[in-house]
């Protein structure tokens, strides 16, 4: 089932012929579960799955793309992280940045929140929503409708704690903020010197303070993680993080952790460059490494098939239904964002993406890429440091 250009299976190995998707671990030790536990540390009435000990201010590090076994793997740039790295988390899926903040932003997991993908369809409009950049063909979409349920930081702030947001100002009133950071006081600090600074003052001001850090990722993306670039970033964040446990009031808490890993490309498949794997398909979103393919209606089946064939050994290819079957967006999903969900999902693993040369360019050139479900990509770490 394939034509002249179109990719083919690739030999199986060993490898990948008994790879098996790492489901993240949703109620036990998942990003979903981290908010309650931190807002319990703080003495608010929510289950503290994570059983993290008591505190008087919280301060959450979130630095984008720190996989585990990536920090585990370049122990020599990151001494002071890797000194105090005892526990991971597994991120959700997929494992991409606007579903993991809108995961530590509502505690709840991707099938609760319904933000499902980086780009994802807009049921019965034919037409998709991307979330980094909060775009879709006409009509703006209300972030406050998207993602509708009450953040953990609006929660804090009805027992009486302001939550302190120390982030690049870009971000600032963008969809996606709103979407997952609404109740924050946001506090606009570009340079590492800002934000670590910005940390300090909020702290003094409130109990509880969550900082981010993108550049890691940023540069995982275009350069590949590993690379003298990375490592570089990586050793940023590791003074980084030293520096705000310096300067943490007595009686604190320092919690670092990502939302998401990373692994390096090596097979490209080009969706854009292949007619095989567009016949039904009228619409292709979510990311190169878990893509949400919408069907033409009654195609479902035939492309389930032809993707299955032709990624075999690359991919986990599965309908809509069984993946929620399987649990990978939560041990339940919202009937209103089943539409979101592609009738096919295509989960790249392995060093594979399935990438959109035309509709998507830049993406389509990175070195880095996240989203599956590996454990490079879904484990994350968890540190604690107190003072």
């Amino acid at each position: 089932m394939t034509e002249p250009g179109t990719p083919g299976p690739r030999p199986a190995t060993s490898e990948t012929t008994t790879a098996v998707p790492f489901v993240p671990a949703y109620g036990t030790a998942s990003l979903a579960d981290l908010p309650g536990s931190l807002l319990a540390s703080l003495g608010m009435p929510t289950a503290n799955v994570l059983g993290l000990d008591p505190a008087e201010r919280v301060c959450l590090f979130l630095v984008d793309g720190l996989g585990a076994e990536l920090l585990a793997a370049h122990p020599g740039a990151a001494p002071f992280l890797s000194a105090h790295l005892r526990r991971t988390l597994t991120a959700g899926f997929p494992s991409s940045t606007p579903t993991s903040l809108a995961t530590l932003g509502t505690g709840t997991p991707p099938g609760e929140h319904g933000m499902i993908g980086i780009s994802m369809a807009i049921p019965g409009e034919g037409r998709m929503l991307n979330c980094l950049r909060w775009t879709a063909p006409g009509l703006p979409v209300d972030p406050d409708l998207w993602q509708p349920a009450d953040t953990v930081y609006q929660r804090m702030d009805s027992h009486g704690i302001q939550p302190i947001y120390v982030a690049p100002g870009a971000f600032d009133g963008t969809g996606l903020t709103r979407a997952v950071y609404r109740g924050v006081r946001y506090r606009a600090a570009e340079t590492v010197d800002e934000r670590v600074e910005g940390v300090r003052q909020a702290l003094a001001e409130t109990s509880y303070v969550i900082v981010y850090y993108g550049d890691l990722d940023a540069m995982g993306h275009m350069t590949g993680w590993g690379s003298a670039h990375w490592l570089e970033q990586l050793t940023i964040v590791d003074r980084m993080a030293e520096r705000i446990a310096e300067g943490l009031p007595a009686g604190s808490a320092l919690y670092v952790t990502a939302d998401h890993g990373m692994i390096n490309a090596v097979d490209k498949v080009d969706v854009d460059e292949s007619p095989v794997l567009q016949e039904g398909v009228v619409m292709l979103g979510g990311d190169a490494r878990a893509r949400h393919v919408y069907t033409a209606p009654g195609a479902a089946d035939a492309v389930l098939e032809t993707w299955r064939e032709i990624f075999h050994g690359r991919a986990w290819v599965v309908s809509r239904e069984e993946a929620v079957a399987e649990g990978w967006f939560g041990r339940t999903v919202r009937k209103e964002w089943l539409g979101r969900i592609g009738d096919v999902m295509a989960v790249p693993y392995g060093d594979c993406v399935i990438v959109a040369s035309r509709a998507e360019p830049l993406e389509s050139s990175l070195v880095g890429y996240h989203g599956s479900l590996t454990v490079a990509e879904q484990s994350v770490p968890l540190l604690g440091i107190r003072r």
